[in-house]
């Protein structure tokens, strides 16, 4: 796979726009980065999954899948090599990065919904 796949299909995802930060492109969906182009001069892609989701990845596909160095990486950060990686690992692991992102996304918006807010008020007053 390469840089422009990769690309054509983070962007393939409901909502998913491109944008930039620190110099390299990146995939957002509601704002919120969940993979980048970051490391493309090195020949990867970056997804941002959770611990779990990379461990489950790096176990199954470990010449696909690396973790990225230092906290990034103890977070979920991951480098999926490209030329190594097919389309369906590449979508898949692209899906699996834009649904977490979709899932913190609401569950932020849940939180400091008007509604929650509102109610909060209201209580104080109380």
């Amino acid at each position: 796979m390469t840089a422009d796949e990769f690309r054509r299909i983070a962007l393939s995802f409901e909502g998913a726009e491109e944008s930039s930060h620190m110099g390299s492109s990146d995939f957002r969906v509601d704002g919120r980065i969940f993979a980048t182009l970051a490391a493309q001069k090195q020949g990867y892609g970056n997804l941002m999954l959770s611990p779990e989701q990379q461990a489950a990845f790096v176990e199954e596909l470990p010449d696909v899948f690396i973790p990225i160095p230092g906290g990034w990486g103890r977070m979920g950060a991951t480098h999926i090599v490209l030329a190594k990686a097919n389309k369906d690992v590449l979508y898949g692991a692209l899906e699996a990065a834009w649904r977490l992102r979709k899932e913190k996304n609401a569950k932020v918006r849940k939180k400091t919904s008007p509604k929650s807010a509102g109610a909060k008020r209201t209580r104080r007053a109380r």
